[in-house]
């Protein structure tokens, strides 16, 4: 907690923003779909900076999003943030987010202010991050298989039952997968290849992060994830391997975003205004999240995945973050795909 309270003081002395002091009223129920370190290390460095009470629920963007849409006529939470930028855009455009410009906005990203003004301000990006796959590289090499650089080697006949992805129906990572192949290959070669992919794929969990923590612990040889979840991996000490697809690949824009009708409406915007300066950013530091920030002066690790290297396609946020193209895509996948043998 020690660096926990120095960069609540750190935030309360340089970002010009009113903080409430110790004693301020209020409560705040948060909604974060990033990492569960990094959700309570930002609920509670925020208790620390404004006073006020943190109620912290943690779940995938694609849960957190159908929570939303079930709580819409009697709204719980305050603020949501994290979690792939799609699944905010949804909310969105179905008006369960409140539209909002942060005193914040001018030290951003053009990405950032970018997801914004696609969604009427009514969500921003606080981080970036490629797609990508993790391997394990004992079990690669028990098995004798040649490490794979590409979409394609994960569906060769090899690799069978030795891929692990999430369920694009409960993650933003795997809608984010899901919709890369479709503007990658085209929708029918995208499906084609999904498709493929299933007959080697050993399980879909429930959260993105999950393929590469198994991978890391053995229990499965592929995940398919962001790549900074791989080299969080990586760092803790796991033998994976990231990589960046030969073909190209997509990328997310991790969002924030103020939940329509919310009781604690002054707390979510101050929760907004901090969760943006570079200081509350730079946290991400502490619990090893290597996500691009979108603060421009926000530290990042030296072991942050280069976007600059990573050959990425123009992903189209604004469509496949639609509602209509995100449901038809969902159902497409849950009626030619989910539904194939193994």
């Amino acid at each position: 907690m020690r660096n926990t309270t120095l960069a609540a003081s750190v935030l309360a002395l340089s970002t010009g923003l009113s903080a409430g002091g110790a004693m301020a009223d209020g409560k705040l129920n948060f909604y974060c779909s990033a990492q569960e370190e990094w959700c309570q290390l930002m609920a509670r460095s925020f208790e620390e900076f404004s006073g006020v009470d943190v109620d912290m629920t943690r779940k995938s963007s694609g849960e957190t999003f159908a929570q939303m849409k079930a709580e819409e006529a009697n709204p719980k939470g305050d603020i949501w943030w994290g979690g792939t930028g799609d699944p905010h855009l949804q909310a969105a455009e179905e008006d369960l987010t409140e539209p909002y410009v942060s005193p914040m906005r001018d030290q951003l990203h053009p990405w950032a202010i970018a997801q914004a003004t696609s969604a009427n301000d009514k969500t921003i990006g606080i981080y970036s991050g490629a797609l990508g796959f993790g391997y394990n590289t004992k079990l690669l090499a028990d098995a004798g298989l040649t490490a794979p650089a590409c979409w394609e080697d994960l569906t060769k006949p090899e690799f069978k039952g030795k891929v692990q992805m999430a369920n694009p129906n409960s993650s933003g990572t795997a809608y984010t997968a899901l919709a890369t192949m479709v503007q990658l290959f085209g929708e029918e070669a995208g499906f084609d290849y999904m498709k493929r992919l299933h007959a080697n794929i050993n399980q879909y969990t429930k959260s993105g992060s999950a393929p590469i923590k198994a991978a890391g612990t053995g229990e499965t040889t592929v995940g398919i994830v962001f790549l900074h979840d791989a080299v969080a991996q990586t760092v803790a000490g796991f033998p994976i391997v990231s990589v960046a697809p030969c073909e190209g690949t997509g990328y997310e824009i991790g969002s924030m975003s103020i939940v329509k009708g919310a009781r604690n409406m002054d707390e979510a915007k101050k929760f907004y205004d901090w969760a943006l300066t570079a200081e509350a950013q730079t946290l991400s530091l502490q619990v090893n999240a290597f996500q691009v920030m979108s603060n421009m002066a926000a530290t990042s690790s030296d072991k942050a995945p280069d976007m600059s290297t990573i050959k990425l396609i123009d992903y189209d946020f604004t469509k496949y973050g639609s509602s209509d193209e995100r449901k038809r895509l969902l159902e497409k996948w849950d009626n030619e795909v989910s539904t194939l043998p193994q």
